[in-house]
């Protein structure tokens, strides 16, 4: 599996190279560096602190980016917008880059978390497309800078399926029962259903919220887990039948598992936008800014998506037929104008999101979750 082969090469790459990437360390979450490290020779050098997706980038980039700007990268990972959340609110414990979606962009800049981006210093935004220039939750790109996007989708076993899914609404039929991983994500599994139930994923309507709470609770059965973020091992596995994933996780585990399929159910989804920020009082504001516009180069950034099968923004990337041609074909990964007319974005609902946080609590409690 890609997921397992990289992290055991980056293992080895950081028992025997000094400067290498530490996404392997199991404490990684908490290995936030002071800003200097030591290179081979043993003089001062320094570190740049990223904090990252798990299973979020390929394997040549943070090398690549090392050697070119004679620096070390600490590398850590989190699994959900909240872990980073949490991590970055007290006071920032050392990171130079951060990788939050656009609702919690949003609400980042609301609460004076992140640092103003100089774009003086990241000419490669001139490669991003347009759809992602100027987003309603960073208006100008002031604070961020798109980095991947992509959707929250049904992943799942067809042989053990015994055919197609198109619909939110088959995941809960009763021949399921115990074999459908949901997201450990309020916002998006109440999300999903409220999409199902025919409201906006982003309503404040408490009895629309308590709506999609109750189905939830009601088909119970169906639940195996809310998994945080690993539902697509669950479902490589065989633990489960259904994983409620994001798509590139799932189109990850396709490459190496003939039966696995993604779909956009026919109700429509969630669509996201992960991005590039760089967190308040980061020791090396200006480096981030350099590897924020190396991430940006089409080359770099094609690579990255192709890795990770997600959506690119970098529209030089594509024009440059950087990006893999069966990817660019799938509707899973860049879906038709006809379906995306039906993603919506999860916005930032400030104090509303307490009634989404109540209703998963609620669901938690009743599911044994």
């Amino acid at each position: 599996m890609k997921k397992i082969l990289i992290l055991m090469l980056l293992f080895v790459f950081g028992l025997f190279v000094p400067f290498g990437c530490t996404t392997s360390n199991p404490d990684a979450t908490n290995t936030a560096s002071n800003g200097t490290g030591n290179n081979r020779n043993g003089n001062t050098e320094t570190v740049l602190n990223v904090y990252n997706w798990s299973t979020y980038i390929d394997e040549e980039t943070i090398p690549e980016f090392e050697e070119k700007f004679n620096v070390k990268i600490q590398y850590d990972t989190f699994e959900n917008n909240e872990a980073l959340l949490a991590k970055i609110q007290p006071g920032n414990p050392g990171y130079d880059i951060i990788v939050p979606s656009g609702d919690f962009i949003e609400n980042m800049i609301a609460q004076g978390l992140l640092e103003e981006l100089n774009h003086d210093n990241i000419p490669n935004l001139k490669h991003l497309d347009a759809p992602f220039i100027d987003p309603p939750f960073d208006p100008g790109n002031k604070y961020s800078v798109p980095y991947q996007w992509g959707t929250i989708g049904i992943g799942y076993n067809i042989e053990a399926t015994g055919g197609a899914i198109a619909s939110w609404k088959e995941i809960f039929d009763a021949k399921y029962k115990g074999k459908v991983a949901l997201m450990e994500d309020p916002r998006a599994t109440l999300g999903i259903v409220l999409m199902y139930l025919g409201y906006d994923p982003n309503t404040t309507n408490e009895s629309e919220i308590a709506e999609a709470r109750d189905f939830l609770i009601e088909n119970k059965e169906v639940v195996a887990t809310f998994a945080p973020d690993t539902g697509q091992d669950l479902l490589n596995q065989g633990e489960v039948d259904i994983a409620i994933e994001w798509s590139g996780d799932i189109f990850q585990i396709m490459e190496e598992n003939e039966n696995i399929r993604y779909v956009i159910p026919e109700e429509g989804t969630i669509i996201w936008t992960d991005n590039l920020a760089i967190p308040k009082d980061a020791p090396h504001k200006e480096l981030a800014e350099q590897f924020i516009n190396f991430i940006l180069e089409p080359e770099v950034s094609a690579r990255i998506s192709n890795y990770v099968k997600y959506g690119s923004p970098n529209k030089t990337s594509r024009e440059e037929n950087l990006l893999e041609q069966e990817d660019l074909e799938n509707p899973g990964i860049y879906p038709p104008p006809e379906t995306f007319k039906k993603l919506k974005y999860a916005n930032d609902l400030g104090k509303d999101t307490a009634l989404y946080d109540q209703a998963w609590t609620e669901v938690k409690v009743a599911t044994g979750g």
